[in-house]
């Protein structure tokens, strides 16, 4: 897995964040490891349900002092943040690692203007003058390419737009200069050139703040832009990962191959349809016994009965860094992508 020259700045170790309910345990992660270094991009990408957002708000110490119950090893910068006080890691929230939530409208405060909430962000983690905290707001605005910055700090969430709103929730996030930043759905319900822009304001900040970035989306045409590594989530697992070119052009689990079919693409006519994949996604109460997945996937009868009764380890393909969940074998794997799934993506 992808890490910095030192080691990794972010380590993940068998994170598992499960809530009990009345009706049972949801278990949305369910035994999550990953590494990602400085200047690197992790795209974690899944159905909505698979447990992705809850491993973000895990990483940020946002579920501690409620129901969840969470266990394993989440290190940032080698300090480990899940025995650790919520003081400790509320601390870290913002001058280490920040967010950048899916609706800025819901997650900035209505009654305070946009540059008071960033003010108040950079306060409390360095002890500066108001009038200089101000300009760092404007500063910041400015760079997130908000226009007129320093009439705009003054207004209020609801006087932004859509994408003004995502640009001003990204200065928030960066006002620190954070060595972690988690993006959450930031490009959800914007039009596709205000996503086009937000993804490279994202790229070229964190090539400037030399950040480790982990973007979460159900689109993988969004990590195509940004992401060295993908991990790919189903029912609370990771199911494949590696570099995000294996990821494109060689995956090997069958649920890549469907998020894959289910991408619109520039190069087939407006008439094709596209790719789904068949069935829901699991409850995470009752995740299916064995693979997950083998209720949906149309190769489970291949494996005879260990996808309905066996749990498939996560193992290293031949290609270094690549790992699958899956109870085919990879030579089976791929003779399927190469022959039958590949061919009807570029033809369908």
């Amino acid at each position: 897995m992808s890490a910095g020259s030192t080691g990794p700045h972010l380590a993940v170790r068998d994170l598992c964040i499960h809530f009990p309910t009345d009706d049972g345990v949801v278990r949305a992660v369910d035994g999550l490891s990953f590494e990602l270094g400085r200047g690197k991009t992790l795209g974690i990408v899944g159905e909505s349900g698979s447990g992705k957002s809850v491993t973000s708000l895990g990483i940020l110490g946002l579920h501690s002092g409620g129901a969840a119950r969470i266990s394993g090893e989440i290190r940032l910068d080698g300090e480990e943040l899940v025995s650790a006080s919520p003081e400790f890691v509320r601390k870290l929230r913002g001058k280490k690692m920040a967010m950048i939530f899916q609706d800025p409208l819901s997650a900035m405060h209505p009654y305070y203007s946009v540059g008071r909430q960033i003010i108040e962000a950079y306060r409390i983690h360095n002890d500066v003058s108001r009038v200089a905290a101000r300009r760092h707001a404007i500063d910041m605005l400015g760079r997130v390419g908000i226009p007129e910055p320093g009439r705009r700090v003054d207004d209020f969430p609801h006087q932004f737009s859509g994408g003004m709103r995502q640009r001003a929730m990204i200065a928030m996030a960066l006002s620190c200069d954070p060595e972690l930043l988690i993006a959450d759905e930031p490009t959800t319900a914007l039009d596709v050139t205000v996503q086009a822009q937000i993804l490279d304001l994202m790229r070229d900040l964190q090539r400037e703040f030399d950040s480790a970035l982990i973007i979460i989306t159900h689109d993988l045409g969004v990590v195509a832009e940004l992401a060295d590594d993908i991990l790919v989530m189903y029912g609370g697992k990771c199911v494949e990962y590696g570099a995000a070119e294996d990821i494109f052009y060689a995956p090997e689990h069958p649920y890549t191959w469907g998020l894959l079919g289910s991408v619109p693409r520039l190069d087939r006519e407006p008439t094709d349809r596209l790719l789904p994949i068949k069935g829901s996604p699991p409850s995470l109460i009752n995740v299916p016994p064995g693979c997950a997945f083998h209720p949906r996937c149309p190769y489970a009868e291949q494996t005879g009965e260990r996808a309905r009764t066996e749990v498939p380890e996560l193992t290293e393909t031949a290609t270094g860094g690549h790992l699958v969940r899956c109870h085919l074998p990879t030579e089976r794997r791929r003779e399927i992508w190469e022959n039958a799934v590949k061919p009807m993506m570029e033809t369908t």
